[in-house]
């Protein structure tokens, strides 16, 4: 370690690398970047203000537009800089920074997607019981619950993860700082961070991706699950909810 430089800058190479793309990809991921915040927004905003939507399925709901918003901007804005300016250096705390915040939310809306599956099971298996058992409390604790362990799992991950040296410029196959290639260009043993990154794939069905490999489909599946499925979880919670057209059509009359 003593002849070993430490590199405080890393490089993501984007999307692309061709100059011609760079402009079109920005409009493109920039109306679903606009899409994702206005969609979930006029879902929040709808939960909020009809009486009729004050039940826990739409606070469940309302808590994973808020978190599709911000897992949504850990790494959008960012992208849409990039793509526009064509940079794309980033420093090894800011990357980390962004690491926490992405695993952060995308654990919590994992969580919350288990704790809806919960509320529905219970809503149809004990109709009877149903507001007994799913009250205003129960909902605000397994929400803070979920929260908490998650914000506890990603602090594990950060802590080991500030313990790595970083003495290689190497890029970064991805256009946001992705935890097992920031790995790879690390020269500090790993272990323990692959084995929380084992461990959360065993809980939470998270994605293990090989970086060294397969460069173009792991960014794909990267735009998928980091930019699109925040965009696609409004469509498929809320959008084909009944109450929800109606509640929207209440709100248009009244306009």
């Amino acid at each position: 370690m003593e002849n070993q430089t430490i590199e405080y800058t890393l490089v993501l190479t984007g999307l692309s690398d061709l100059p011609s793309l760079q402009v079109p990809l920005f409009l493109v991921f920039l109306l679903v970047y606009l899409f994702t915040l206005t969609v979930n927004l006029l879902i929040l905003l709808l939960i909020f203000t009809d009486s009729h939507l004050h039940t826990p399925m739409y606070f469940f709901l309302g808590t994973l537009a808020c978190l599709d918003m911000s897992y949504s901007s850990v790494t959008a804005p960012r992208m849409l800089f990039d793509l526009l300016t064509g940079r794309g250096d980033i420093s090894v705390p800011a990357c980390i920074t962004q690491i926490y915040f992405l695993i952060f939310f995308a654990t919590s809306e994992v969580s919350v997607l288990a704790v809806m599956s919960c509320d529905r099971y219970i809503a149809i298996c004990r109709p009877l019981h149903y507001m007994q058992i799913m009250s205003q409390k129960a909902c605000v604790q397994l929400v803070s619950i979920t929260l908490v362990l998650s914000a506890i799992y990603t602090l594990l991950h950060i802590l080991v993860l500030t313990k790595l040296t970083f003495c290689r410029s190497e890029a970064l196959q991805s256009f946001f700082c992705d935890l097992p290639q920031l790995l790879q260009v690390s020269c500090s043993d790993t272990f323990i961070n692959v084995l929380l990154i084992l461990l959360f794939g065993a809980l939470f069905g998270g994605v293990l991706p090989n970086s060294k490999y397969h460069v173009i489909e792991d960014k794909v599946s990267s735009v998928f699950y980091v930019i699109l499925m925040p965009c696609l979880n409004p469509v498929i919670y809320s959008l084909r909810n009944q109450e929800l057209k109606t509640s929207l059509r209440r709100a248009l009359h009244r306009m």
